[in-house]
């Protein structure tokens, strides 16, 4: 459908973990049926015994760490899978004043990943950032946002914040675990559209 990543959840207890023996079969897929679509396995607070999981060679190309990891542990896990795997931190912001602590990240990881804070749960929630909090928003590094994002709300969002990019998954589900496949097709068809029009917009100035 057109996709840049797919996010495999490596994350026991989720409605969507995908067991580890599992995971290298699907990136293979995704990338047979595009080449170029980024693997990424997303994480939450990793044990040491669960490194060799998370090196390269397992079919991703991103590790996505969506819980408590702090820049010490991030950047103990930059040093242990090298420069071949590519490291997004999650934030939860609970408050604008969460914003801010993605500088403590900048050196330790490669991307962000912005994502609503909701209590006892890490993600997948489908509730969005305030929007009027991102809109100032201007990282040193490439963003990604998450929460709420469906065919209906992208266009909405991205006529009022520019990230890198978007991460979908309750929104695009028919129950959690679960993608229609056809809300999938209609999201890509919007993000398209949202796209063109910002690529036609004059300049101003």
């Amino acid at each position: 459908m057109g996709v840049d990543a797919i996010g495999v959840v490596a994350v026991p207890g989720s409605p969507r973990f995908l067991p580890v023996k599992q995971r290298p079969e699907l990136f293979a897929a995704a990338q047979r049926y595009q080449p170029g679509c980024v693997g990424v396995l997303v994480v939450a607070d990793p044990a040491d015994q669960d490194f060799p999981d998370l090196q390269a060679g397992k079919g991703h190309q991103v590790v996505q760490l969506h819980g408590r990891e702090s820049p010490h542990r991030c950047g103990e896990l930059r040093r242990i899978l090298g420069a071949e795997v590519v490291l997004w931190k999650a934030l939860r912001i609970r408050s604008q004043e969460d914003l801010p602590l993605w500088e403590a990240y900048a050196d330790v990881v490669d991307a962000l990943l912005l994502d609503a804070w909701v209590p006892n749960q890490l993600g997948g929630t489908g509730r969005s950032i305030p929007l009027e909090w991102l809109e100032a928003f201007a990282p040193a590094l490439p963003w990604w946002v998450a929460g709420g994002i469906s065919p209906e709300t992208a266009e909405t969002l991205l006529k009022k914040v520019e990230p890198f990019g978007l991460d979908a998954s309750s929104g695009v589900e028919d129950r959690p675990g679960v993608k229609n496949l056809e809300r999938v097709r209609n999201l890509v068809h919007a993000l398209k559209i949202a796209g063109s029009r910002r690529i036609a917009k004059p300049a101003e100035g």
